[in-house]
């Protein structure tokens, strides 16, 4: 039986800080979430037993959703068309719900542009659900609001 606290995540909810675009919908899958640091490695004179390994700066990766394509797929492309005058970064939250719409976890993201869109092959001769991919790259995590 599963623990009450797994993550078991059916869809992922990505809304964003903007009144005219706001909730972009659900996506089926969604790779990417997560950071490193970058190492430098250094060599002390006269100490030959170590190197020391010296974080330099953090690097996000970039984040991919994708889903069946839906009604709210015409958010994205608005998106893509609001940044021809001008890319202006947006704050964003991934929610992963379950099936029956609880959150069980979030992320609130800071700098989000939008990298890439693919839209879904269209072909007569393949009659398989058309899926839409949508690429992020952010400058972080926001740390969760303190309750209380």
């Amino acid at each position: 039986m599963p623990d009450a606290e797994e993550a078991v995540a059916v869809c992922y909810v990505v809304k964003l800080d903007d009144k005219n675009l706001g909730n972009l919908g659900a996506f089926s899958s969604c790779d990417g979430l997560g950071c490193e640091f970058v190492m430098e490695q250094r060599e002390e004179g006269g100490n030959n037993g170590m190197v020391w390994q010296l974080p330099t700066r953090i690097k996000y990766s970039n984040i991919k959703l994708s889903r069946p394509v839906t009604e709210a797929s015409s958010q994205i492309t608005k998106w893509f068309a609001g940044m021809a005058g001008g890319i202006e970064r947006k704050t964003a939250t991934i929610e992963a719900r379950t099936l029956d719409g609880t959150v069980i976890a979030s992320w609130s993201l800071e700098g989000v542009v939008p990298v890439r869109w693919s839209g879904p092959q269209l072909s007569p001769d393949s009659p398989k659900v058309a899926t839409e991919t949508l690429e992020l790259a952010h400058h972080g995590f926001l740390s969760p609001a303190k309750k209380g």
